[in-house]
């Protein structure tokens, strides 16, 4: 179970960066910081249909990166629980220790 984390693991990085690629891709919409780094222009260097595709992609990869999110935190709950210990139980023996006595 520990590997299929491990894959896991190296899948969402690689999500991870091929976001960060698809948003630095896309064009600015409201000039904010991509003029500051020379997006200003109103040219796009893959044709004009571009922002479309790159928004539909950029959507359905965020959908990727939080499914492998919720994945990876629920194996990593499974992995990292003790074995048979009860949820919410409250230890009977401390009421019996009172101090003083």
């Amino acid at each position: 179970m520990i590997y299929f984390y491990y894959v896991l693991m190296w899948l969402f990085i690689l999500v991870c960066l091929l976001l960060i690629g698809l948003v630095l891709i896309q064009k600015g919409r409201g000039g904010g910081m991509s003029s500051a780094f020379g997006g200003g222009g109103g040219n796009t260097a893959f044709g004009t249909k571009t922002g479309d595709v790159l928004t539909w992609a950029t959507s359905v990869v965020f959908a990727l990166f939080i499914i492998l999110l919720v994945s990876m935190n629920l194996l990593a709950d499974k992995i990292n629980a003790p074995p048979n210990a009860p949820m919410n139980s409250v230890s009977s023996s401390n009421s019996s220790n009172t101090p003083g006595k």
